[in-house]
């Protein structure tokens, strides 16, 4: 209750704008306040494309503690279109990004970088606010201050992290939007229950790829011996380190090699299963089909520093997947339990897992959630542990053959796709 009257009142009590003619978008915006407009550059037809920032508390429970620039992408089409928040999760990129959804509504869409991830930072960052209720609380402030100008229907959308984002600011701002398209978002609702993940990757694909890449893993770790070395060369030469996360190669190259089959099937997938090297394969071909699918910079300081707020949101509220590795034990050196979220993160980041936030928000979704539309990809991982939504006029469906990134609405089964529309389009009316 608390929540939605603090929705209200945030709407109710925001100040009104100065009349502008409803054609001069850029107007509207600059007299939106604690909004900049940074840039306006070339969009696609029938599109006006804007970089913005947005001022934000760092806290928003103590808005006098600071405050921090929220970089936002807008896609403009008419006031009177529906709009799509799009949660990014991450990064914003700062080039136009039409999302599914937004195509589907011919509508406006907003794009919001995820507080803490750079520029989106507050200075200094006191890491303790980068929780999913704080980030829950910039979207909402973001959309009061713009249904000013964007009177129509509001849908929320998201994929991966972006996703779950999309979910939570659902559950604690349920008035902000008419509904809710998440794409691949997991639901690591109990931390201690990974067994999904294990018998995911035991049933994934053939028999005869889940073998080839088992066998690749325990082949990669038995030459590490050749492996290492010549991680540590290419590290050298291309002005990667290990100091600040893994503090060494060989911690690095380990988590490498435990995530390729996780990779392998996120972002590949079956038409890759024939290029798996085998044992009798050169050292060189195993390096560099590891490069292909993972990416041998994945976890350096320079490829993991930038995905440090995901690790710890990861490892306070979000949870992370823990896979048993039966098959390469003798040849780990830091075992499966260094396959986590706190291996990502500098040793003074590293807190405790909060568990309570994940069970209220899969009790939420299961029990009370409204409009929300999840779409899954078979091949992918990450929904092995899926939301589960109520029947408040709420669907889950799964894309055949798709991963992490082709899953969407497109890849649907012809009337899972038509039944995805609908609801899509009955709730902006």
């Amino acid at each position: 209750m608390r929540v939605l009257l603090i929705a209200v009142l945030a709407f109710v009590l925001a100040p009104a704008l100065p009349a502008v003619a409803q054609t001069d978008i850029l107007a509207q915006l600059k007299l939106v306040p604690g909004m900049t407009v940074v840039s306006e550059s070339a969009a696609p037809a029938g599109y006006r494309f804007f970089i913005l920032t947005y001022s934000q508390p760092a806290d928003h429970d103590t808005p006098s503690a600071g405050s921090f620039q929220q970089r936002i992408q807008l896609m403009h089409k008419e006031t009177s279109r529906p709009t799509v928040v799009h949660t990014s999760g991450y990064t914003m990129r700062a080039t136009p990004l039409l999302a599914e959804p937004t195509q589907l509504v011919d509508g406006n869409q907003i794009s919001v970088e995820a507080r803490f991830f750079q520029p989106s930072r507050p200075q200094p960052a006191d890491w303790k606010h980068l929780t999913i209720r704080q980030a829950a609380s910039d979207h909402h402030r973001i959309i009061v201050a713009l249904k000013q100008i964007y009177r129509g229907k509001w849908i929320a959308t998201g994929s991966s992290k972006g996703g779950m984002a999309s979910v939570y600011h659902r559950r604690f701002y349920p008035a902000d939007v008419d509904g809710v398209v998440a794409y691949v978002a997991p639901n690591d609702h109990d931390n201690d229950q990974d067994e999904a993940y294990d018998k995911f990757f035991g049933t994934v694909g053939t028999s005869t790829c889940r073998a080839a890449l088992a066998t690749l893993q325990h082949e990669a770790l038995r030459r590490r011996a050749e492996l290492v070395p010549k991680f540590e060369a290419w590290a050298t030469a291309s002005g990667y380190t290990f100091t600040q996360l893994h503090g060494t190669a060989d911690k690095a190259f380990e988590f490498t090699v435990l995530d390729t089959m996780w990779a392998f099937w996120q972002f590949h997938g079956p038409s890759y299963c024939d290029r798996v090297p085998g044992v009798a394969a050169m050292t060189d071909d195993i390096y560099r089909f590891i490069d292909v699918i993972d990416g041998w910079s994945t976890y350096t300081d320079q490829g993991a520093m930038p995905f440090v707020p995901y690790s710890y949101q990861a490892a306070t509220q979000l949870g992370w997947p823990s896979l048993k590795f039966e098959h390469l034990r003798g040849v780990m050196r830091y075992g499966p339990s260094f396959y986590g979220a706190h291996s990502n993160l500098p040793p003074e980041l590293r807190s405790p897992h909060d568990p309570e936030p994940m069970v209220d928000i899969d009790t939420w979704v299961r029990t009370q959630s409204s409009r929300m539309l999840f779409i899954y990809g078979q091949n992918d991982p990450w929904g092995a542990e899926p939301f589960v939504p109520s029947k408040n006029d709420s669907y889950s469906y799964t894309a055949p053959g798709a991963n992490h990134v082709t899953a969407s609405i497109a890849a649907l089964t012809p009337s899972e796709r038509d039944a995805a529309v609908q609801a899509l389009r009955r709730w902006i009316g």
